[in-house]
């Protein structure tokens, strides 16, 4: 590999070509896209969290027919909530307003649980995820919402796997650094999707990007990846440019021909201006950005009725299907970034490089690219 980054320390870490990370995208992102962002040289990664043991076992086989390229499994690690069932009882209703209006039958209160079932919901990192890190032997594994306990953390190091996990207040980067992740994913405000927020703190307090980059950068020693409003080659030279080692786009894959969006989900990210997203925590119940809907501004962007992650999310799939079923997004978490009037409809693949080689030429290093 010629030399023709300046910071090459992400490079050297994940054994790849291109300071480009793909953004895991759960729900979205898919072996086809991860294979290919990583042949062009990027890190690909294939998002788990929706995922049984099984099905990422065969996500992993499918991919490595693709490409024999370093890969990034993600996985969430959320606590799983308590069950309560006056504040569930009162988003129910909220729900049922609308519900009754698109004449739907009433739904009756849900039973009490503390997750949804596996294969049916989103999981967090446990005991079964870990051995299928150890049986795979990924290059890279990505947590979000902090990390999972010591004793699988020390499981997944054993296996050599370099550790990262998303910090949306320095704060939070300092703490994954204390807790040995071998790099940090600097989560400004304008990136779409779940915030990756794991210690207390205010929603409303939260930098954006290019203000929570260099602050961590200062805080921490290990490498730093910008993550939010980054989806061509001038947002990866301005985060190089403020200390990044690197920079992880999702949006920027959205329209990608490896993508299979849903037509209603691809209409709304190819109307989407800068003014169309919002931070909401109304479909899971965590904050999250996505093209502002009509849920949104009916039952939030933000609201205190919301259960908690990712209970509140059931009360609205009845709702959800039967407006999807009538070609209307109105209950449909549409998750963006603030940058997806960026997005290309093109190859996975060429969106990378030419994010990467648009960067050099802003920041006046050789146009050198793998071929």
């Amino acid at each position: 590999m010629m030399k023709t980054w300046r910071d090459e320390r992400i490079l050297s870490l994940f054994r790849i070509e291109l300071p480009i990370i793909q953004a895991p995208m759960a729900g979205v992102g898919n072996p086809r896209l991860a294979a290919a962002v990583a042949r062009a040289g990027g890190l690909g990664s294939l998002p788990c969290a929706l995922l049984s043991p099984e099905q990422i076992r065969s996500a992993v086989a499918s991919m490595r027919t693709q490409t024999a390229a370093s890969l990034n499994l993600n996985f969430f690690c959320h606590t799983p909530p308590a069950f309560d069932p006056h504040r569930m009882s009162v988003w129910q209703q909220r729900v049922d307003a609308y519900a009754r209006a698109a004449g739907l039958p009433h739904v009756p209160p849900l039973p009490p649980v503390t997750a949804p079932p596996r294969g049916a919901g989103v999981h967090a990192f446990d005991e079964s995820f870990c051995e299928v890190v150890e049986q795979l032997g990924p290059r890279v594994v990505s947590f979000h919402f902090g990390l999972p306990e010591a004793s699988l953390v020390a499981r997944v190091r054993a296996t050599g796997a370099r550790i990262i996990s998303s910090a949306t207040t320095v704060s939070e980067a300092r703490w994954l650094e204390q807790q040995g992740c071998d790099a940090i994913i600097a989560m400004g405000t304008e990136a779409g999707g779940h915030r990756g927020t794991f210690l207390p703190g205010e929603l409303y307090t939260q930098a954006g990007t290019f203000a929570l980059v260099p602050q961590i950068v200062d805080a921490v020693s290990v490498p730093v990846i910008a993550a939010g409003g980054i989806a061509d080659g001038r947002g990866l030279a301005a985060a190089l440019m403020l200390g990044a080692s690197a920079v992880q786009m999702g949006s920027a894959y959205l329209l990608a021909e490896e993508v299979e969006l849903p037509l209603l989900y691809r209409m709304a990210i190819e109307r989407a201006s800068d003014e169309s997203t919002a931070l909401t925590n109304i479909f899971t119940g965590r904050p999250g950005r996505a093209v502002v809907n009509r849920a949104m501004r009916a039952l939030g962007p933000l609201s205190t009725d919301a259960p908690p992650f990712p209970l509140a999310g059931l009360s609205l799939a009845p709702l959800r299907n039967h407006c999807e079923q009538n070609g209307a997004d109105d209950f449909t978490p549409l998750w963006s970034g603030q940058a997806a009037s960026l997005a290309k409809a093109l190859p996975a693949a060429e969106i990378t490089r030419s994010v990467a080689a648009q960067a050099l030429e802003v920041i006046g290093g050789k146009n050198v690219l793998p071929q």
